[in-house]
């Protein structure tokens, strides 16, 4: 049976990841009104990727399921047990980027990939990656300049590694493409062995 991968994501991110390493998939975007109970960030990125991948799923008809691989995931920057998200403003994002500088983080990624077969059967398999990164020490120039590009206000944690903020990052430990919102390493491997084909 012909597999077909969903990415219930609309982050320009993750879908320029997909497409990087050479995985064939379509974009649904979820619309879900996200509810959080879960308190420790490794919980939350799980339960809000599920709740995407689900609502994505339930957007096709039941008798059209069969096949259909849906890959959610939930990224969430977290200093000092505070979840820092999208900033809502540029003064938020100066706030936030103060936070962070000559200081370490912790960012956290929840993919879930839910599977269908012929019996209308549900697989899920579910993965957490968690990277530290390590800012440098920046002036108020700095970060005012930073934040005047408009580069963080769509991104959590008010930076994007993989942006101008690359210029204030001292190191990471761990997984350099979960800070930019998916660890594709993973995602490939199980994918493929869904799949059984490789991509690449």
């Amino acid at each position: 049976m012909k597999k077909k991968i969903i990415l219930a994501s609309g982050s320009p991110r993750r879908k320029e990841l997909l497409e990087q390493i050479g995985i064939p998939f379509e974009v649904v975007i979820s619309h879900v009104e996200e509810v959080r109970t879960k308190e420790e960030p490794s919980e939350i990125v799980l339960e809000l990727a599920l709740q995407k991948a689900e609502a994505v799923l339930e957007q096709f008809p039941v008798k059209e399921r069969a096949g259909i691989v849906v890959l959610g995931a939930d990224t969430i920057v977290v200093k000092a047990g505070k979840i820092l998200g999208k900033p809502r403003d540029e003064e938020e994002a100066v706030e936030m980027i103060r936070s962070l500088q000559g200081q370490c983080h912790r960012v956290y990624t929840g993919v879930v990939i839910l599977e269908t077969d012929e019996s209308k059967g549900r697989k899920c398999s579910t993965h957490v990656e968690e990277t530290k990164v390590f800012v440098h020490t920046m002036t108020e120039d700095e970060i005012s300049g930073y934040v005047a590009t408009k580069e963080p206000l769509d991104k959590a944690g008010a930076y994007g590694i993989q942006g101008t903020f690359a210029a204030y990052i001292d190191r990471i430990e761990g997984d350099f493409y979960n800070v930019v919102g998916l660890p594709v390493a993973y995602v490939y491997r199980r994918l493929r062995e869904i799949l059984e084909e490789k991509f690449l």
